[in-house]
């Protein structure tokens, strides 16, 4: 966990591009932004060493001629280098990867909301059981609101009802696969409010495409607004 916590530092302190990445909108998606900021810079070091090399060697070994260079049997330090190096990186990477994965899917011991989302063919149902309240709808309806307080982190419970689904809103930079018979869940801590767009990413039969979403994140304040208006609305005959 401490290798990705430096990762996360390092690269907030440098003001790392994202590399195409969506600005994350919560705190979990910061973990892998810079998880994915960290391995990019990784390939962009081991790409510049290597054109250092070859275009080292093109410069100095130039000169035409038959002549054939010196032949040696072997090279220990380099034969230490080329193998040794890239078995360091792997684990580094592979280090940073395990903690920022125990930082994404640590569960809350006490979320501040819980959601039950269920995923169906071919649209999506939001369940917030504290509350009384359900949103039920497909793309065509207009497409289903999942509603969320910022900076409190709420339980998604996942869980589809026919077929294979996946829960997806790239700002939020993961998702998570709603599996028939399996309980799945995922914890978010929304940073910034917004409204963002949320799909289905697996591909669950002929009308896959309507299984579109938005996930709007609004203060604590207009939440419970909204979670009162929504059961009063449900309480009317």
């Amino acid at each position: 966990m401490a290798p990705a916590v430096a990762v996360g530092l390092l690269t907030a302190a440098c003001e790392v591009p994202s590399f195409g990445a969506p600005r994350p909108v919560t705190r979990q998606g910061g973990h892998i932004l810079s998880l994915w900021q960290g391995f990019f810079l990784a390939a962009c070091a081991v790409g510049a060493f290597m054109l250092v090399l070859i275009l080292y060697t093109v410069i100095r070994y130039r000169a035409r001629g038959d002549g054939i260079p010196a032949q040696g049997s072997s090279n220990g330090l380099a034969e230490v280098l080329y193998t040794g190096t890239p078995i360091v990186i792997v684990v580094v990477l592979f280090v940073l990867s395990v903690g920022t994965e125990r930082l994404v899917t640590k569960q809350s011991a006490n979320p501040a909301e819980v959601v039950e989302v269920t995923a169906f063919q071919w649209g999506w149902e939001f369940r917030y059981p504290a509350e009384g309240v359900t949103v039920t709808g497909s793309g065509n309806d207009p497409a289903p609101e999942l509603v969320l307080p910022v900076d409190a982190t709420t339980r998604l419970k996942l869980e589809a009802h026919d077929v294979i689904h996946s829960f997806f809103v790239p700002e939020f930079l993961e998702k998570r696969d709603l599996v028939p018979g399996l309980h799945n869940v995922l914890d978010v801590t929304p940073t910034r409010t917004g409204v963002f767009v949320g799909h289905c990413a697996e591909y669950c039969g002929l009308d896959h495409w309507r299984m579109d979403f938005s996930a709007r994140v609004v203060p604590e304040p207009e939440f419970r607004r909204w979670a009162r208006q929504q059961a009063a609305k449900a309480d009317r005959p």
